[in-house]
């Protein structure tokens, strides 16, 4: 596998990485990926859990009686926090994804396959599964992407409940899998929920993206021109019908990762930008994603409503087809050997994994808002589903975790590699 100090060059970098690099630089450069690492952990744990008091705070509000003053706040602020401030939290994911891919754990082929192998199948059996239970009604089809999503924050958060009985190699395994379902959901918001097409804005956006383009070819390191581009091919995206927060994705992928200079290991543009963003997504933007998405209203409501078409399909979907289709990933990786679990990681916890995979919440509801934002019903079906399904998979994967590592030995490394 080449070292992760030999691969430091981006997605349209194009500066050459000298062949000749010191001991000492390698050295600092793992012990910076591994601190790197550890902060993500912590960061994303943390914020998991404040998503659950967001969400908790959203539901106990919308079902007392200052339900009509949060119902008029979030028909105000709805917009302006699902295009808008969730454009930042793309732009993070995208970040995340390309250092991943350029200097992480998917930079390798042999540690590519596992994560891509169960995201892939956490994808596409959860989705079929919706299609089956979704019944006859074509206009609820349109939700086959919402039990898909893997919240990474709060898949992680309880994973932290776990302390150090749960091996480092499985947190990164379960990141690895978010990550790579994370660049999936990306596509299916881009190929399937754009509405109707302003072709002149898309050219607008198209020429954003060549100027950050050549920005990156002219090895401009500052981020700034980077983001003031990226905030006019927002404007252009969202008047494009096609949905604005890609502009964050694009504008993260553009970003600079290479050192500047041959053996210099200092901080690079996409890992500075990386980590002033990570607390603010973390603990303002994804918290004020839940308070204004989870509220829902349960006046009316009863439980044979959770069996009805779109909660049913969507809780199946993120807790029976998430574990399912990730536990079959792992399965066809093992039977073809083009890879294997690592040695820290139990056989038995894989389906604990895949349960926990099966938190959708924020990507699940930012989706269900695509699907069905002018369809107040279904949308609300899907909420619900969304939480019921998140709930049950978290107690479950929480509960099988718990009970499959409990002999398990601790070590005081990183965990193994992916491989």
């Amino acid at each position: 596998m080449t070292p992760v100090w030999q691969r430091a060059r981006g997605i349209g970098d194009n500066v050459e990485m000298p062949d000749h690099v010191t001991k000492s630089v390698r050295t600092r450069l793992r012990l910076r990926a591994v601190r790197a690492l550890q902060e993500f952990f912590r960061l994303e744990a943390a914020g998991g859990l404040l998503l659950i008091v967001a969400a908790a705070l959203a539901l106990v509000i919308a079902n007392s009686p200052l339900q009509a003053m949060y119902a008029e706040w979030r028909d105000h602020a709805l917009h302006w926090i699902n295009d808008g401030l969730m454009a930042v939290f793309f732009l993070l994911v995208a970040l995340e994804i390309k250092r991943e891919t350029v200097s992480g754990q998917l930079s390798g082929r042999g540690q590519l396959w596992l994560p891509v192998a169960c995201a892939i199948g956490g994808m596409v059996v959860p989705g079929a599964l919706y299609v089956v239970l979704a019944g006859a009604d074509p206009g609820a089809h349109r939700g086959w992407a919402i039990p898909t999503a893997t919240d990474i924050a709060f898949s992680l958060g309880v994973l932290a409940l776990l302390g150090r009985r749960a091996p480092m190699a499985l947190r990164l395994l379960l990141s690895t899998i978010a990550v790579a379902d994370d660049l999936g959901a990306i596509l299916i918001i881009a190929l399937f929920y754009a509405g109707q097409l302003s072709w002149l804005m898309l050219a607008g956006a198209g020429l954003a993206w060549l100027a950050m383009l050549a920005l990156n070819r002219k090895g401009v390191r500052s981020v700034w021109p980077y983001l003031l581009i990226g905030v006019a091919m927002w404007i252009c995206l969202l008047h494009s019908g096609v949905h604005a927060t890609l502009a964050g994705v694009v504008t993260g992928l553009m970003i600079p990762h290479r050192a500047s200079g041959a053996d210099d290991d200092s901080t690079t543009p996409l890992e500075s930008l990386e980590h002033a963003l990570h607390p603010w997504v973390a603990y303002a933007i994804l918290p004020l994603f839940a308070f204004a998405n989870a509220g829902l209203s349960l006046r009316g409501m009863q439980l044979g409503d959770l069996a009805q078409g779109v909660p049913l399909a969507v809780i199946a979907g993120l807790a029976i087809g998430k574990p399912l289709g990730i536990c079959a990933g792992a399965v066809f990786c093992h039977v073809t050997h083009v890879s294997r679990l690592p040695a820290e990681i139990p056989l038995r916890a894989l389906p604990g994994l895949g349960m926990l995979c099966g938190i959708g919440f924020t990507m699940s509801l930012f989706i269900a808002s695509l699907a069905f934002g002018g369809d107040a019903q279904r949308f609300e079906g899907a909420v619900l589903g969304v939480l019921c399904g998140s709930l049950v998979s978290a107690l479950l994967g929480l509960a099988w975790l718990r009970l499959v590592l409990r002999n398990v030995a601790q070590g005081s490394g990183i965990g193994g590699e992916i491989v």
